[in-house]
């Protein structure tokens, strides 16, 4: 199995990942799925054998860069993909000149996957799209 999480300019991919998984299976409204953020994100794209299966987008604002929209397919949960998801996305913030912080919008229930990965819960629970969560850190 030859997994590969790369920047992709494969936009239309990443967003039909994003509606099978958050609108789909989640419920989140379709009018909320996609912004206008989107168009000058950093999107990564994790394929599988040449498949898609998870998606992940980078936004940065000062020294501080936003993880979101990450999803990954029900065939490859479990696998460690969305792990790779995150690492590779800190490795990118990492490699950006000026950059000290991540940051993301964890569902409340990842909290404790996003923690193993170093990130740390921050502020109150809060709803966004009808699913409760909770934003989450690291320093860099």
């Amino acid at each position: 199995m030859t997994v590969e999480i790369e920047i992709t300019e494969d936009l239309n991919t990443c967003l039909d990942l994003r509606f099978r998984v958050f609108v789909e299976e989640q419920g989140v409204p379709a009018e909320l799925e996609q912004d206008e953020l989107d168009a000058t994100a950093t999107h990564l794209l994790a394929t599988r054998n040449g498949q898609p299966v998870g998606t992940a987008r980078l936004l940065r604002d000062g020294n501080v860069i936003t993880i979101g929209r990450v999803c990954v397919t029900p065939a490859a949960r479990g696998t460690g993909l969305g792990a790779g998801l995150i690492t590779r996305s800190v490795e990118i913030a990492r490699d950006r000149p000026g950059v000290t912080r991540v940051q993301l919008g964890s569902q409340t229930h990842a909290l404790a996957f996003y923690e193993k990965l170093g990130f740390l819960a921050k502020g109150p629970i809060y709803d966004d799209a009808g699913i409760p969560h909770r934003k989450m850190e690291m320093a860099l």
